[in-house]
């Protein structure tokens, strides 16, 4: 929640899914699925009834009703089997969709890495994942944009890369946190390019 903190009133949200979609601002979802019947939003004033929507939209949605709810999310899920090379430029292009708004616009990426880090993982237990992790991390603590870009074997590959390619070269990059919980690597920052 602290990175969310720090974004605009109008924010991009990118994240993977099974395919690529554009989440409406009007649409309304729930954790249902995941065992808690908590409702997220797009925009304030959205109500009406829940759609199952992907998981990085959904915690996108509850990130900004839990930091600015007056704030505005749109969410772009890309394929998670996007090509890098594909996913590269779609970050390029929204950076000049982004550099041509008139108002600040925010970027949150939300994407899971290994989830193989530990026995009680989703994916059972990889223990070569432990170092591809600490290895993304670093990417991310660094804004290593170089790195991002040939990344593989993350579950939110295809984000990261969007990231690469918006970033630009050099973002000023700052961790705020990195662990495992559940045994799938996370990841929370800030990149100013």
């Amino acid at each position: 929640r602290c990175a969310a903190q720090d974004l605009p009133p109008r924010w991009v949200a990118v994240g993977v899914g099974a395919q690529d979609e554009r989440v409406p601002a009007d649409a309304v979802g729930t954790f249902a699925g995941y065992g808690a019947d908590v409702r997220v939003t797009f925009t304030p004033g959205s109500s009406g009834a829940a759609r199952p929507l992907p998981l990085c939209a959904l915690i996108a949605g509850w990130l900004r009703g839990s930091v600015n709810a007056g704030a505005t999310v749109d969410v772009q899920v890309v394929a998670d089997d996007l090509a890098p090379e594909a996913a590269l430029e779609r970050g390029r292009a929204l950076r000049a969709e982004l550099d041509a708004a008139a108002e600040p616009v925010g970027v949150l990426v939300v994407a899971d890495g290994a989830n193989t880090l530990t026995a009680a993982a989703p994916g059972g237990f990889d223990p070569d994942s432990v170092a591809r992790q600490a290895k993304w991390d670093d990417a991310l603590a660094t804004g290593d944009v170089s790195a991002l870009a040939g990344l593989s074997g993350a579950l939110g590959r295809a984000a990261y890369q969007v990231l690469a390619g918006l970033a630009g070269p050099d973002p000023k990059a700052t961790e705020l946190y990195r662990g495992a919980p559940y045994g799938v690597g996370y990841f929370a920052g800030t990149w100013i390019p």
